[in-house]
């Protein structure tokens, strides 16, 4: 694994939330102390989740619940990412949402129209409630020449009775309809991660990137020239990691193996 020894000091953190501090809304062990550290030796942290369905209030609450606080202004969403992409390309812009109220306050927040009627985009969220009438829509302003852009790739999203179709698997049915590809913004879209930074103004060769997927966290970690490290409570196990061509910095077994590097891994002027 890449040494993190000889590398500028971590000044700040991403990490991913499912998988790596919560699993199924339950907390992990060490995630609430991981928090705790961020904020004790007062590092700047994002805790980052491709789910556009909840607002940043949202997510604060459920997390709340498993027991580990998160202030809302440390949360990033692939809606929020998505909001401030769209603002960049067209700020005041218009787009047709399908998707929940993550995404289509977040859109309202930067001063984006939702509408029906000839929106700049048509914009693919998560939703519980993806409906055929929808869809249509979506396809048939397409092809009037809306342009495609989805939150987030994932196929599937994880339930009590197993997984269920998610945003990846309804964009790739617009796809099939329109031969229209969508832009993502969410992972493992290195976007994703440079919004995260730039949203708490800072750099990546001084920040940590934290996952439990190689094929979404890690790999847009790196895109973004970040260090990252892999936990194995998530979708990635052990055994999988050689057959990637890319590497972590580092991989643990779980989150309360990173709380110690929190503290070891001073800011730069701490240091100097």
């Amino acid at each position: 694994m890449t040494s993190m020894s000889d590398s500028k000091p971590i000044e700040s953190w991403l990490t991913d939330m499912d998988g790596v501090l919560v699993h199924e809304e339950h907390a992990l062990p060490g995630a609430s102390e991981f928090i705790a550290a961020l904020q004790e030796h007062g590092r700047r942290f994002l805790v980052l989740t491709n789910n556009s369905i909840y607002t940043a209030r949202d997510l604060r609450a459920r997390l709340l619940r498993s027991g580990i606080d998160v202030p809302e202004d440390c949360l990033w969403t692939s809606a929020l990412a998505t909001a401030k992409f769209l603002s960049d390309q067209k700020a005041g812009g218009a787009a047709y949402v399908i998707g929940e109220v993550g995404l289509t306050s977040a859109l309202h927040d930067v001063g984006f129209v939702l509408t029906e009627r000839d929106p700049d985009y048509v914009v693919l969220g998560e939703t519980r409630t993806y409906s055929f009438e929808n869809i249509t829509r979506a396809i048939r302003l397409i092809e009037r020449g809306a342009r495609f852009i989805a939150t987030n790739p994932d196929p599937t999203g994880p339930s009590a009775e197993g997984s269920v179709p998610a945003c990846g698997s309804f964009a790739a049915l617009i796809t099939q309809a329109t031969g229209i590809r969508p832009y993502f913004v969410g992972k493992p879209n290195p976007l994703m991660m440079r919004s995260a930074l730039n949203a708490i103004d800072a750099h990546s060769e001084t920040a940590m990137m934290i996952g439990d997927r190689m094929d979404t966290d890690v790999i847009s970690g790196i895109e973004a020239g970040m260090r990252t490290i892999l936990v194995l409570t998530g979708s990635t196990k052990a055994e999988d990691v050689e057959r990637f061509s890319y590497r972590p910095s580092r991989v643990v077994n779980s989150i309360a193996d990173v709380v110690e590097l929190v503290g070891q891994l001073a800011p730069a002027e701490a240091i100097a």
